[in-house]
């Protein structure tokens, strides 16, 4: 689909050879997301879901922040109960809110393209092909298709690294003996060395601990969780605010 605009450089188009452009480039994204798929898949299964299910979770989350706090939640459930459900969901909202400002800066290129083109690439949308399509529109790549194909590239690597890690850890009968029974605790911390940035990020950490603490201390489940990310996440905006001001 074609929308004519006010010059030709700004013309906006939605092209196979624009998907195909974004799957080839992708697919350095998508061996990262298929090694994170293996490790989720085995988290998945360690916490009881069988492979379709880990799967389908996968494919209608798709995010691996937001899932491995999912996974954290049931691991800690005891007993199970409705207010579980509750806790997991609002701690997919809100890990995932950052979508929300993707979606706004896509729109002037998404923006004009078809319903059904637009909200397809943004349900393949990631935090690496994200980055990787605004670079490539900052470059001059004006056809929308790049968006829909970086993200399928990386979605395709997800699922079909879910389903391995599930398969591969269900033919392995002692999880302990390998030390997989600490895989959701490891796979916890690279996620939080990969997201501190320096010193700048101290306050956030120790306010984001202390309040699971606190938090765990006085109610079971995964409100831990919640509490840590809001209070974290509170701090950050105080800190940005700060900083706006001063320059």
């Amino acid at each position: 689909m074609t929308t004519s605009n006010a010059t030709a450089s700004d013309t906006v188009t939605f092209t196979f050879a624009g998907v195909r452009r974004g799957f080839v480039r992708g697919q350095a994204l998508g061996f990262a997301a298929f090694v994170y798929g293996i490790a989720f898949g085995l988290l998945a299964l360690e916490v009881g879901l069988s492979a379709i299910e880990a799967v389908l979770t996968s494919g209608v989350v798709y995010s691996g922040s937001a899932q491995l706090a999912a996974m954290n939640i049931m691991a800690e459930a005891s007993p199970w109960t409705s207010a579980n459900i509750w806790i997991i969901t609002t701690s997919i909202l809100i890990i995932n809110a950052r979508y929300f400002l993707y979606g706004a800066t896509l729109r002037p290129w998404l923006g004009k393209t078809g319903p059904i083109q637009a909200y397809a690439s943004l349900f393949v949308l990631a935090d690496g092909n994200w980055v990787l399509s605004m670079s490539a529109y900052n470059e001059g790549e004006r056809d929308a298709g790049f968006v829909f194909g970086s993200g399928f590239a990386m979605f395709l690597a997800w699922l079909t690294g879910t389903l391995a890690g599930s398969l591969v850890g269900a033919l392995i009968t002692n999880p302990a003996l390998l030390g997989l029974d600490f895989l959701l605790v490891a796979f916890c911390g690279a996620f939080a060395v990969n997201m501190f940035k320096g010193r700048q990020d101290i306050a956030i950490v120790i306010v984001a601990a202390i309040t699971a603490f606190i938090t765990s201390k006085l109610v079971d489940g995964g409100w831990a969780i919640i509490t840590a990310g809001l209070a974290g996440a509170a701090v950050a905006y105080v800190r940005y605010s700060w900083g706006s001001r001063k320059t």
